[in-house]
């Protein structure tokens, strides 16, 4: 937890993958072609349609394939049960040209990939590298066991990496492979994703900090964190929607109507806010 003053950080993405520290026998490092997004299908159909193809041509650079982890590569054992199976992890760096389509783009990766996928997406913007983390829990389709379900995605916002807020540099430090639960793939990816949502608190707080939970709940305790999360998305929405029709109102009791409106949401958003 955040108690010193900190003064932003400037690193580079390699700075990042550095604090990562992957093992080097979990190295890939190869490049991805579009062809194969082009020629991914899901044995009916093609898996990109017309809009993630044009996202696929004009706003992915490149992709590579950084990093395999799998019990031969580090000591971690898979996880399969009736509804998941994390034989392996596998973590991507996708370079975008412009970053308005990351969750379209993050999307269609996942359903071409039948692997658990950590996404790590930078940017170019305003002369500074922004980087993005995408998750999402996959189960398998209870239909066709070939096929993969995609549950919640999770995605940081775009952090400057030329400026890193102390909370966001103590995520970055959290991500370090050696500091994540090595019981098995699944237990791991949970760890990432109670990590990504600590530091989508950390918005609204200012603080990063990871739940202490026990290990049945963990996946529990990162839900509830993020279930409020999305309700201060649906709150923020709502406001923003009163506010453009309190521009537009011309009757005074119409006005102080929806001006209570707008306090009573920020209230709701301020309590929720103080117990993240």
């Amino acid at each position: 937890m955040t108690t010193e003053t900190f003064s932003p950080k400037s690193i580079s993405f390699d700075d990042f993958l550095d604090l990562l520290a992957v093992p080097k026998a979990c190295e890939i490092n190869k490049p991805i072609f579009k062809k194969m997004f082009l020629d991914a299908n899901d044995g009916k159909k093609a898996i990109l349609d017309a809009a993630d193809k044009k996202a696929l041509k004009d706003d992915i650079d490149k992709i590579r394939w950084l990093y395999t982890l799998k019990p031969n590569t580090i000591n971690i054992a898979p996880y399969k049960d009736q509804e998941r199976e994390y034989p392996e992890i596998a973590i991507l760096h996708i370079e975008l040209a412009q970053s308005e389509r990351l969750k379209r783009i993050a999307h269609f990766i996942n359903r071409a990939i039948p692997y658990p996928l950590a996404m790590l997406f930078t940017c170019e913007a305003d002369g500074a590298q922004k980087l993005a983390l995408v998750l999402a829990d996959k189960r398998i389709n209870q239909a066709d066991k070939e096929k993969w379900v995609i549950e919640d995605s999770i995605h940081t916002r775009w952090i400057n990496l030329s400026s890193v807020s102390s909370a966001e540099y103590e995520f970055f430090e959290s991500l370090k492979i050696s500091k994540l639960p090595f019981t098995n793939f699944f237990a791991l990816y949970q760890a990432l994703i109670e990590r990504v949502v600590a530091v989508k608190c950390a918005e609204h707080s200012g603080i990063f900090s990871i739940e202490k939970a026990a290990t049945s709940s963990q996946k529990s305790s990162s839900t509830a964190r993020l279930d409020k999360l999305r309700e201060l998305e649906r709150l923020g929405a709502q406001r923003s929607e009163i506010s453009n029709k309190l521009k537009k109102e011309k009757q005074m009791g119409k006005q102080v109507e929806l001006n209570t409106q707008i306090k009573k949401i920020n209230d709701e958003i301020a309590n929720i806010q103080g117990n993240l």
